[in-house]
């Protein structure tokens, strides 16, 4: 028997051999390719409106699997789409639900590293499950942000739910 078979052998052991169905979690994850077309069609959107926007696309955990910034998006709206994603992972809903149902705590979440409670995050899901979420900042408002970070989504919607 080879070290790695002894290894899983002593683990099978340790746990009381295999754990079955319960034991395993099933999750779907946020592919590059597809948090990337979702920043393409979200910056496309703000850009046929005049805008020039930066979007940030995370993975459940908010991490960050895509920032883009148009040529005149400056550091700052990145910062600003990272902050509205992560505000979405705090909470599974928008942004924008966030800041109405918690309005009794804004300012302390907005304390929070790497999180802003404002217009403009969406969260990223297949079959009611988040996958990661889309931040975007630039547009003049929160409003116009959400639009583009919704075209984002829209463009991968039939696949999340071929994928349901």
């Amino acid at each position: 028997m080879n070290k790695l078979t002894g290894m899983a052998v002593g683990l099978l052991l340790l746990t009381g051999g295999l754990a079955g169905a319960e034991g395993l979690l099933q999750t779907k994850l946020l592919s590059l390719d597809m948090a990337r077309t979702i920043a393409d069609a979200a910056i496309e959107a703000c850009r046929k409106d005049g805008y020039q926007v930066s979007v940030v696309v995370v993975d459940r955990s908010g991490r960050t699997l895509v920032l883009m910034r148009d040529v005149f998006s400056n550091h700052y709206f990145s910062e600003l789409a990272q902050g509205k994603a992560n505000a979405v992972v705090l909470s599974g809903v928008s942004s924008a639900e966030l800041k109405v149902n918690r309005s009794d705590m804004v300012a302390e979440l907005n304390l929070l590293d790497g999180v802003m409670v404002l217009r403009g995050g969406l969260p990223i899901q297949v079959a009611g499950s988040m996958i990661g979420a889309v931040g975007v900042s630039g547009a003049p408002g929160g409003d116009k942000d959400e639009v583009c970070a919704r075209a984002g989504v829209d463009a991968v919607q039939e696949e999340l739910e071929f994928a349901e």
